[in-house]
């Protein structure tokens, strides 16, 4: 019995793109939808709570950040992070707040996503409207599991990642793009663009989705101009939907830094306030045509870091590929056979749908490659490619029904065995017990607001809600650095007149160590970076805060030989210490950041593609001078009269670039350049 004669055959007549739908077709999906929210909510409950970094780092504070006025007394609270159009945040920040078992907020949340996989079987549906019922039906069921057997919308289920959250509109407005194809309609354009536009303001990575789309109105069946007064209808209602969700933001940003999308494209607004250098994350993006090609086949591979940071393998690209270049040459043979009729008709309807989101997939994949490459923020499109796979798949095979059953079965085995056996399932699995966080604060800090300078790559700005109302954080060291002579550095100094003498450093342990004790946060590690505001700290006066049901501490460190303090099984502690003026004679130190400034400055001159962004706030740990670039993911130093740089994701050995006394005197020569995704700078052989 094939997929399609044995598969549920409910009296669907039709469904969003068929002339034949009814009533009563949705009883028939209700089953289905069922289904696939049970599955959403069985595979959150198994896997278990997930503490992604970013949602310590930001998730929350941007919900709480939403909800409350934060401008007048944080800055750069969770990095550049903390500017981004918190909205999409708001659901899980007002679950967490609600008190909720942490069950019940993973539940709701899988409950949303599921979502995803609704619209993943209507838009299967919709693409073989011409087709018989069971037809339709055996499509939009394998469709769907392949699209639940997607790595990285498994690693999403039911935790605080917005990716699936605005994935759900992005999907929604591309079956309402595909059904126009079959009959221009105005009606389904508009609400197209107004989801498109909404969810590309709530987050930018979804801008690619909706330029995309422009693929749907080349192909619409209209004369030319019709498709131009489609397409600048589209290009009103993506503003339009745009502007209302980006709009109460933008204008808060616009009001306190000149620039509506602060701290993003700041070389075309120049806000005081962040750098100007051009930003953009390379991580994930190819270096070369070869490598950008053979993406859908890399992807295959179970490691980390080829499209996004954990292991996700992927068939379904590959597949797919495979699969076009299949129907290519199937139809250059047919055409050279005789010449092919033209097709009427529902048939002619559903070619011209799956030829249209076709095209469109094709031309998101570029634009997504290009743009980042990070599969985290093409969710939306491993449905349609599902869909397309699936459907191709039976339509190519109509009239080979045993080989396509083997084709479909072949690549669901070979899918979930990738997922159960290659995939990282989580980011920092926790078990469900409690609430999402157990803060536990010090009395002294929950009725004394205080201003806090944190110290971290980890920002740890979700304990913001738990601190006394009215407290304020900056995160100003180990991410995006702030000095008081960069850029936002008299922003930082107000506060702390604001809030002085309640201003406290916070940082990730359990102690603040002096340098013999060998263990970590150093003290000089805290004064260094004090030092830049004048500030050092006062050990007489500390507090730790406990932060339970969380995996151990995520943070990249920079220190050499010191061993971290070994982590507790089930708690995690931040200590804060308060901070007193620094009056001592800081002229040699002075002196040492602008020799280090002047090195580094040569360093990134030399290799500008390398050590990008350039001229950011050079910080001070221990016996380093060092800046990290957030472009490349680099991060260079002067010590013990060197320079030095490693790549902090890919890790590696350090890298020496000769002698800091050599910079000194004059600019130095590179070898600069990127292999297999990696950026790399070298002195040359000669040298």
């Amino acid at each position: 019995m094939s997929l399609a004669e044995g598969a549920f055959e409910p009296s669907l007549r039709g469904g969003p793109c068929s002339p034949d739908a009814s009533a009563s077709a949705t009883l028939y999906r209700l089953p289905i939808y069922v289904s696939c929210t049970l599955l959403a909510l069985a595979c959150t409950f198994l896997l278990g709570k997930d503490m992604p970094w970013d949602t310590l780092h930001y998730h929350l504070y941007a919900g709480f950040s939403a909800l409350h006025d934060r401008f007048d007394q944080d800055y750069f609270a969770a990095g550049p992070q903390s500017y981004f159009n918190p909205y999409a945040y708001v659901p899980f920040y007002a679950l967490v707040r609600a008190g909720l078992p942490a069950l019940w907020i993973g539940s709701v949340l899988a409950l949303l996503h599921s979502s995803l996989l609704w619209l993943t079987y209507e838009l299967a549906v919709c693409v073989c409207s011409e087709d018989p019922r069971r037809v339709r039906v055996a499509v939009g069921l394998c469709a769907v599991a392949l699209a639940f057997l997607n790595p990285i919308l498994v690693q999403q289920l039911g935790s605080s990642l917005a990716d699936i959250t605005t994935a759900i509109p992005v999907l929604a407005a591309w079956l309402l793009l595909t059904r126009m194809v079959r009959a221009p309609t105005s009606t389904p354009l508009a609400w197209a663009g107004l989801l498109l536009g909404a969810a590309t303001a709530l987050k930018l990575t979804n801008a690619v989705h909706a330029l995309a789309g422009y693929a749907f109105m080349a192909l619409l069946p209209l004369p030319l101009s019709g498709r131009i007064r489609y397409g600048l209808r589209y290009a009103l209602a993506l503003g339009l939907g745009f502007a209302i969700a980006a709009a109460p933001w933008s204008y808060r940003l616009e009001q306190h830094f000149g620039n509506p999308f602060f701290p993003l494209l700041n070389s075309l607004f120049r806000s005081p306030y962040f750098t100007t250098e051009s930003l953009r994350l390379f991580r994930f993006i190819p270096g070369t045509l070869v490598e950008a090609l053979w993406r859908p086949f890399a992807i295959l591979n179970p490691v980390a870091m080829v499209h996004e940071e954990l292991r996700a393998p992927d068939l379904r690209y590959a597949a797919l590929v495979v699969l076009s270049m299949a129907l290519g040459a199937h139809w250059l043979w047919a055409r050279a056979r005789s010449s092919p009729q033209p097709a009427v008709g529902e048939h002619a309807a559903g070619r011209h749908m799956l030829t249209a989101l076709g095209c469109g997939l094709a031309l998101d994949w570029s634009l997504w490659l290009y743009g980042s490459g990070n599969s985290r923020y093409f969710l939306p499109m491993a449905s349609v490619a599902a869909v397309l796979l699936m459907a191709l798949l039976f339509r190519l095979l109509a009239t080979r029904r045993k080989l396509r059953n083997y084709l479909v079965t072949v690549i669901l085995a070979i899918q979930a065995f990738q997922l159960c056996m290659g995939a990282d399932h989580r980011w920092n699995p926790v078990l469900w017990s409690g609430q999402w966080f157990r803060v536990v604060v010090p009395e002294k800090l929950l009725s004394e607001p205080n201003l806090y300078l944190t110290i971290g790559v980890q920002s740890n700005s979700f304990i913001a809600p738990f601190l006394a109302r009215g407290s304020g954080l900056v995160n100003f060291s180990g991410g995006y650095a702030l000095g008081s002579q960069g850029p936002g550095g008299e922003r930082v100094a107000a506060l702390i007149r604001r809030y002085s003498p309640h201003v406290r450093v916070l940082i990730a342990g359990t102690h603040i160590y002096p340098d013999d004790a060998q263990r970590q946060p150093r003290l000089s590690r805290v004064d260094g970076a004090l030092r830049r505001f004048g500030l050092r700290v006062a050990l007489d006066d500390c507090s730790t805060i406990a932060i339970r049901d969380l995996p151990p501490d995520f943070e990249i460190t920079f220190e050499t030989s010191a061993p971290p303090e070994p982590p507790s099984a089930d708690t995690n502690y931040l200590v804060t210490c308060a901070v007193n003026r620094d009056d001592s004679d800081r002229s040699a130190w002075l002196a040492q950041e602008r020799a280090a400034d002047l090195v580094l400055d040569r360093l990134e001159d030399a290799c500008p593609e390398v050590f990008q962004p350039r001229r950011l706030q050079t910080e001070n740990i221990g016996s380093s001078w060092q800046r990290s670039y957030m472009n490349t993911d680099l991060l260079a130093w002067v010590s013990k009269g060197e320079v030095r740089y490693r790549d902090l994701i890919w890790g590696g050995d350090i890298v020496r670039l000769g002698h800091a006394s050599d910079w000194a005197r004059a600019p130095q020569q590179l070898a600069c350049g990127r292999e297999h995704g990696r950026f790399l700078a070298r002195m040359p052989l000669a040298h």
